[in-house]
């Protein structure tokens, strides 16, 4: 079983412009929103044996609700994010005590560094590629690789509409790679390539990758993204896996999807 830190979305809406996706103009419904969330862990628990566990929501960070920005997780080390801006800043605190009050250690990294947790940082076991540029630091790595004791691999992400690693990024339980190629620069694309053979690398369309296919949920065989995805989810179906599409229109609109919804764990 997978566990997860997942955040009710009580306070979520657009209440600030920080990524291409966000309009104050367009705003979420929120209680469309909350039925979406709910959904969305329903299917987690009960169709993916996923295990829940809820941080408490605060009116004044609405964005709290992506999880997987709180931290890079290395066993029952949590590095904490330094969020790139102020907006978002203040959920750096709620997320250290949560982790404290469940039993972790707390690592953090120098000031003035940015880091964006499990949003930034993804990978397969034995290999970690780090996104840089929009959020995270590049330096940030040197210090992240040092605390995990693991190599990371650095790519840049030239797409303002990709601006976190898991918009655009998505390692696969068995092993393969969902991704849309195009959010990186040509160096990216060529490293990613020499460490992923090209059988397990599945490039999403770019109309499914605006719909945040790769902002995808991988539990074992199940892989869970946004609905209106159908050739991906046809070639998830080739490669073996059961995709779960789901309704996350609202949260779309804050540049958000399943895999934002979440933090992994373990």
């Amino acid at each position: 079983m997978s566990r997860l830190l997942v955040c009710p979305p009580e306070y979520y809406r657009i209440a600030y412009e920080i990524n291409s996706w966000m309009h104050l103009e367009v705003a979420a419904d929120q209680q469309l929103a909350s039925v979406q969330w709910h959904n969305l862990m329903a299917l987690l628990e009960k169709e993916c044996g996923a295990v829940l566990n809820p941080i408490a929501p605060a009116p004044e960070v609405p964005d709290m609700v992506f999880t997987a920005n709180a931290a890079a997780m290395d066993g029952r080390t949590a590095v904490l994010s330094r969020f790139r801006f102020p907006e978002r800043q203040p959920e750096e605190a709620y997320f250290e005590r949560w982790f404290l009050e469940h039993g972790y250690k707390i690592e953090h990294l120098p000031e003035g560094l940015h880091f964006e947790g499990a949003g930034d940082l993804l990978g397969f076991d034995g290999i970690k590629f780090g996104g840089y540029r929009q959020r995270t630091d590049l330096a940030a790595y040197e210090h992240v690789g040092r605390i995990m004791d693991c190599e990371i691999i650095a790519v840049e992400l030239v797409d303002p509409r990709f601006y976190h690693l898991d918009t655009c990024f998505c390692p696969l339980a068995g092993g393969e790679l969902l991704w849309f190629p195009p959010a990186f620069d040509h160096y990216g694309q060529a490293t990613i390539s020499e460490q992923v053979p090209a059988l397990r690398r599945i490039a999403v369309p770019e109309e499914e990758a605006v719909r945040f296919a790769c902002n995808a949920v991988s539990l074992g065989r199940n892989v869970v993204l946004p609905d209106g995805c159908p050739r991906t989810t046809a070639m998830l179906q080739a490669h073996g896996y059961t995709p779960h599409a789901v309704n996350l229109s609202e949260f779309l609109k804050a540049g958000g999807a399943a895999k934002c919804l979440t933090l992994t764990l373990d």
